[in-house]
């Protein structure tokens, strides 16, 4: 079985232009299908996917209504859509609350493209809200292909900021801080938190991902793959080549996937 916890999709009527803009941002990178609900399914079936979370980001104030409303439309048995606030909308405390009541399961914040840092005081207060609603908290960590300086979720800068979610559950994307792994060791390995593997095939060397695995636990890594800028199947050989111990392997594939999402799986 497979979850795959990290892809992303667009509206039909917005796919086009997001994906020209943002292929062209992410240095002419090659998208591996339509990031269409319809694309992401058929590539699931293609490869054998039974479940992806797709991780949706408000990237200003006036689009956290549509983007938790098109979450919504897609969520599904197999497609398993977050929502996300916009921080600095006046209102994103009561939209942690509709995400609740629409049924989504958690929030994807960017620091980069929302523009805050992650261990400001300021976003104590929706940390806490979502963590009272029971809700996920994914963060893209490190560094941003469509971006370089300032970092604003860094490793350290994300340490710091643990404490205002007092047992919640976080996400933090891409082994912990993309292109910044050195400081995920020295940071957050062996920390509350979880890291998942995505845009990591090509990208990362085998034995130091391998290594952060072994000493983080098995048991708070979830498999991802960043769909469509990486492929769910090219991400699946990059772990399998590290030979982990099979319980693992099934671990970091799909059952922390499923005890986190509380899904019933045979």
């Amino acid at each position: 079985m497979i979850i795959d916890f990290h892809t992303h999709i667009f509206p039909e009527k917005l796919v086009d232009r997001a994906m020209q803009v943002l292929i062209k941002n992410g240095g002419n990178i090659v998208p591996q299908a339509k990031a269409t609900q319809s694309g992401l399914l058929g590539y699931m079936d293609t490869h054998n996917i039974d479940r992806s979370v797709v991780l949706n980001i408000a990237t200003n104030a006036k689009q956290q209504t549509n983007v938790n409303n098109f979450a919504a439309e897609i969520n599904s048995e197999r497609i398993i859509a977050f929502g996300s606030v916009y921080p600095k909308a006046e209102n994103a405390i009561d939209e942690l609350y509709r995400i609740k009541e629409l049924g989504l399961k958690g929030i994807k914040l960017h620091p980069d493209y929302q523009e805050f840092y992650v261990d400001d005081p300021a976003m104590a207060k929706i940390y806490e809200t979502a963590v009272a609603l029971g809700l996920i908290v994914v963060f893209h960590s490190g560094v941003d292909v469509e971006y370089y300086e300032p970092v604003h979720c860094t490793p350290k800068r994300l340490a710091d900021a643990l404490e205002a979610f007092k047992g919640g559950t976080v996400v933090a994307a891409h082994f912990g801080g993309y292109l910044q792994l050195y400081e995920v060791e020295e940071h957050l390995v062996g920390k509350s938190v979880y890291f998942d593997t995505s845009f990591s095939y090509s990208r990362v060397p085998r034995l130091h991902a391998k290594k952060i695995i072994l000493n983080h636990g098995a048991d708070k890594i979830l498999f991802g793959s960043d769909m469509p800028w990486s492929g769910t199947h090219l991400e699946k050989l990059f772990i399998e080549s590290m030979d982990l111990d099979p319980a693992d392997f099934d671990a970091i594939m799909y059952k922390n996937a499923a005890r986190l999402l509380n899904l019933h799986i045979n």
